[in-house]
């Protein structure tokens, strides 16, 4: 049996990361993402509503949510929460899951990656916010991780949808005291 000159090379994942300014101060912002009836108001693609919600912001801790888009289709959520650093960095295992928390496949894509490592940070310009998030797959195999790098497009309208929204729930909110 021969061997082929060109064996296949592992893939290797490029991690998607988005970036934006919010005019907020750091303190509202990293309210609205750790405190359940604010995350509720904004998060998720254009459309999309938060049915439930419910966070244990601590290392180890879990937030558990469904979205519900605007066919009715329920997409339910998971974040294990690896580092919590209050107003600076939010660092989870982002997966889907079944209503009772249990890992379950992406709804509409079977070979999207089961984990995926969120890191967010919440960086101070002037009294202004820059949220930068950044997903790499976990644990993915060469099919997970070729899925996930052809799919940058898709999260990039899916998270900017995210973000508009976010800049429109801020927008709304009464100005915060600074507490330094």
């Amino acid at each position: 049996m021969s061997t082929p000159n060109n064996p296949a090379e592992k893939v290797t994942a490029q991690p998607f990361i988005i970036m934006r300014e919010f005019d907020a101060p750091r303190e509202l912002v990293w309210k609205a993402w750790t405190e359940p009836e604010r995350l509720k108001q904004w998060f998720g693609p254009r459309g999309f509503t938060v049915t439930a919600a419910k966070m244990d912001l601590r290392a180890g801790g879990v937030f558990h949510s469904c979205l519900r888009s605007p066919d009715g289709r329920e997409m339910w959520g998971k974040w294990i929460f690896r580092e919590v650093k209050p107003q600076e960095r939010l660092v989870w295992v982002h997966s889907f899951s079944d209503k009772d928390g249990g890992l379950t496949r992406h709804p509409m894509s079977p070979t999207w990656p089961l984990e995926l490592l969120t890191e967010t940070i919440f960086a101070e310009r002037g009294n202004k916010t820059v949220v930068t998030l950044k997903w790499t797959p976990l644990n993915a195999t060469d099919e997970e991780i070729q899925t996930f790098n052809n799919a940058h497009p898709g999260m990039t309208h899916g998270w900017g949808g995210t973000f508009e929204q976010f800049a429109e729930y801020l927008k709304q909110q009464p100005p915060t005291k600074q507490t330094k």
